[in-house]
């Protein structure tokens, strides 16, 4: 893609969090950690329901899509930013910016919608277990893990294909570690008016009808647990959406609060630390948070580590 008005094409310098040098060598041993984390918790969680029977069901089969998902959509970020800090460089091409905007786009609405097709497998399976296998057979969780991916891809592409209209100057400062796109949009030369507008509808679009989505499933699982005569009954089921419930409660808390922010306040350094938040810190907590609260996952991962580390 071309820039508008520019024949050479703009480098942009990501500034990252911090330009003190003595914080560089902090930040990189920070974020390696944490990236590892994920990386590992997430795989495990992947490995586990792939080498488990018992967990080839559909609730496990989108928690290994989210696992998936949870790992690019971090990978997007963090690897250029670990690169940037050990090399001391801060570019990063106009291609490279365009294609990190579009795919971290692309694993952030996957995120969304996973969530929002797990809160309805939650629905199903508590307000009608009788017919939970019926409804939840193998081609509905194949076309819905299909849509979610298929939405994804083409529910970036109009923020992304309306970055080639925008001109920028020939090296371009980004206050943050990677190029996010409310960020980026504040530095074209030209006017990004029809962009923030793309920008708007596709996000409350996208965030609406999947939140809209998980509100009214959990309003009838609340209904119907309620109904249930014994406490134990209701600690059972609340317990099998405990999970689902901190995820969603993470992921919509952080996001809302990053956005949010950035609409009241024009300083980019502390969206560029909120934005961590989200980026690195939730999609490493979801293995923690559905290894440590659910009993069949946690049996998998003793099975699949025990596996691993017995001697042949």
């Amino acid at each position: 893609m071309q820039p508008g008005n520019h024949s050479q094409l703009p480098v942009f310098l990501l500034l990252g969090l911090s330009e003190k040098p003595e914080i560089q060598s902090v930040l990189f041993g920070l974020f390696l950690s944490l990236y590892l984390v994920t990386i590992f918790g997430n795989g495990l969680i992947i490995l586990a329901i792939i080498t488990d029977s018992h967990l080839h069901t559909p609730m496990y089969l989108f928690l290994s899509n989210l696992s998936l998902s949870d790992i690019c959509f971090t990978s997007i970020t963090i690897p250029k930013m670990l690169l940037n800090l050990q090399t001391q460089s801060k570019a990063i091409t106009y291609t490279g910016c365009i294609t990190q905007m579009y795919f971290f786009t692309v694993f952030g609405l996957l995120d969304n919608l996973l969530l929002t097709v797990m809160a309805y497998g939650r629905f199903v399976a508590i307000c009608h277990p009788l017919h939970y296998t019926v409804i939840m057979n193998v081609r509905l969780c194949a076309q819905l893990l299909l849509l979610t991916w298929l939405i994804s891809v083409l529910g970036a592409l109009p923020e992304g294909l309306t970055m080639s209209r925008l001109s920028f100057c020939a090296i371009v400062d980004i206050q943050h570690y990677f190029c996010e796109l409310p960020e980026v949009l504040k530095l074209p030369c030209s006017d990004a008016f029809i962009n923030n507008v793309v920008l708007y509808l596709v996000t409350g679009v996208m965030g609406f009808y999947p939140l809209t989505g998980i509100l009214l499933s959990y309003s009838r699982i609340v209904c119907s647990v309620l109904r249930i005569s014994t406490t134990g009954g209701k600690y059972k089921a609340f317990s099998t959406c405990g999970s689902h419930l901190s995820v969603v409660s993470l992921f919509y808390r952080t996001c809302l609060g990053v956005y949010l922010s950035s609409t009241w306040t024009h300083d980019s350094q502390t969206g560029a630390f909120a934005s961590v938040l989200y980026t690195v810190v939730t999609p490493m907590l979801n293995p923690f948070i559905y290894s440590l609260r659910n009993r069949d996952m946690k049996r998998a991962l003793r099975k699949l580590l025990c596996n691993t580390l017995s001697p042949q």
